[in-house]
């Protein structure tokens, strides 16, 4: 016989050499090594086989978005469904905030409704030497409500500009104060407009005040709110508000404006609209990481932005009030 395979399969099975001097040992030898292999991968295999996962543990810990807060606890609770030794903590502080503890360490994920500045990217790079890893997880829009009653249905980019800001940056000729300077509300008899808005953490604000107001001042009369909810409560209650908030908070006692593209078209805030761009105020939400170039992530973080991109982690964002991504925006991810 072959005296090298009779030496390999000593080395595999821990059977001494003299005990294989036929064929007939060797193929009892093959025998018992196949059958160890297989019992090696049942036992290995069995947890997925009853629908279980293999053990993961950890604490994961996440500052940024309130807009992003509901969808980023639904995602760490499905991630703790499958991982029960895993948990995410969030800190819903505002977009503003994910730079800065992204900086400072005290978190390794970011969510953001916006995409980071030139600044906060800065900031980050002179801290660590490489830029941070920027993800987009899901879409999302910016939104013009008026009360449910209001006939008001659609408005232009200038329109928006000459209510909320005082700068008129994107081309209006003069400041809209008043309903009935509104042809749909000429005749709405509620005097002046009550605008309300987010707060300056909050990545709604920023956003809203670079694509809306064409980079403009806001209004200093406009009532600010931490969280979108908020806003939309308010305008919800007063026949007289408008105000801007996340798509995802719209509920029945709001109506969302349509807004005119450049070609003149009423565009309105629906899911197809807004996952295609073509609702003029859609955005992408982000998911900042720090990952060192060439690194990968531990086990938990990764499980988390696996499921994030998967069939499963859009369908949660589509039921938290979000846009799921198009296929072609998930397979140009850069991997981790």
């Amino acid at each position: 016989m072959n005296t090298l395979l009779i030496i390999l399969l000593r080395t595999l099975t821990n059977i001494p050499l003299k005990a294989i001097s036929s064929y007939e040992d060797l193929r009892f030898v093959l025998k018992r090594t196949l059958l160890h292999w297989i019992l090696a991968f049942l036992v290995v295999m069995t947890p997925f086989a009853w629908g279980q996962s293999p053990s993961m543990s950890g604490t994961l810990g996440a500052v940024g978005s309130d807009t992003m807060a509901g969808l980023m606890l639904r995602w760490g609770e499905t991630l703790t469904a499958r991982y029960p030794d895993v948990k995410l903590q969030f800190q819903a502080s505002g977009s503003a905030s994910a730079p800065t503890a992204l900086v400072a360490g005290t978190t390794r994920l970011g969510p953001m409704s916006r995409p980071m500045n030139m600044e906060e990217r800065g900031n980050f790079i002179e801290r660590y030497g490489y830029p941070p890893l920027e993800l987009k997880v899901a879409r999302d829009a910016l939104i013009v409500v008026v009360h449910r009653h209001n006939p008001l249905r659609a408005l232009t980019r200038q329109q928006v500009d000459a209510i909320f800001s005082t700068t008129r940056a994107c081309g209006a000729d003069a400041p809209i104060r008043r309903w009935d300077q509104l042809p749909a509300t000429h005749d709405w008899s509620f005097g002046s407009i009550a605008l309300h808005g987010r707060n300056l953490a909050s990545g709604t604000h920023g956003l809203f005040q670079q694509r809306a107001l064409c980079g403009g001042l806001f209004r200093n009369d406009i009532s600010e709110h931490p969280g979108s909810s908020a806003v939309v409560a308010a305008v919800g209650e007063s026949a007289n508000a408008m105000g801007y908030a996340g798509f995802n908070h719209l509920t029945p006692a709001v109506h969302a404006l349509s807004l005119y593209n450049e070609d003149g078209i009423a565009i309105p805030p629906d899911e197809a609209a807004i996952q295609s761009g073509d609702y003029p105020l859609s955005r992408y939400l982000y998911l900042y990481v720090n990952l060192p170039p060439g690194e990968s992530l531990p086990p938990a973080e990764q499980a988390l932005l696996t499921l994030i991109m998967s069939e499963e982690g859009q369908q949660i964002a589509r039921a938290s009030g979000f846009v799921p991504l198009t296929p072609s925006v998930l397979n140009a991810q850069q991997r981790w």
